[in-house]
């Protein structure tokens, strides 16, 4: 159940009292969906990795890749230039459409 962020404030949101980083909203809408497309296979594959160190580490760097090039981790996606942040999210989609190479 989502609790209510301070209004204006799109930067964080508020889960259970836990605040977590909002995406980034200046991202094109298609670079976004590539990248959440990754953070989902990256999760899903976090969760049949168990017991296996291996595959758990490659899913999880996944996983950080994507959430990196969505600006939810890394720095403050508020405190760099947006051609900065695009750059970042391209780059991220990059290295993640490599992995499946």
């Amino acid at each position: 159940m989502a609790d209510e962020t301070p209004p204006g404030d799109e930067r964080w949101l508020v889960v259970n009292g836990r605040r977590w980083r909002r995406t980034d909203p200046a991202l094109p809408a298609d670079l976004v969906a590539a990248l959440t497309s990754h953070l989902g296979r990256g999760r899903s594959a976090v969760r049949r990795a168990q017991g296996d160190p291996d595959a758990t580490s490659a899913a999880r760097r996944r996983v950080d890749l994507a959430k990196h090039g969505l600006g939810e981790r890394g720095p403050y996606w508020w405190d760099e230039p947006e051609d900065e942040r695009l750059r970042r999210a391209e780059q991220a989609l990059a290295e993640l459409e490599d992995l499946e190479n």
